[in-house]
């Protein structure tokens, strides 16, 4: 029987042949859907689609891109936030 933490059905399941000859199963978690933007709901480009685990072991500049606001909203809709507060004021 498996672990009480491998039990739930949101691990991925497959029956693997192993050298040793014995038939064992290898888990693992799904991957996560791409990062969308807040406004347009596009994927975001440059963010990569990791567990939170492992993108906190990821550098700060590998998680987003350089610009501002990178991980909430895409460049268009960032363009466009921008160049309305200009015009504001």
């Amino acid at each position: 029987m498996p672990r009480p933490g491998l039990r739930s059905k949101s691990q991925k399941r497959k029956k693997v042949k192993t050298p040793g000859n014995e038939k064992t199963t290898h888990y693992w978690r799904e991957k996560p859907s791409r990062a969308k933007c807040a406004i347009c709901k596009r994927p975001l480009q440059s963010v990569p689609r990791l567990r939170p685990s492992k993108m906190k072991k990821t550098d700060k500049t590998a998680r987003r891109a350089t610009r501002i606001e990178s991980g909430r909203y895409c460049a268009t809709c960032l363009k466009k936030i921008i160049q309305e507060q200009v015009r504001q004021g």
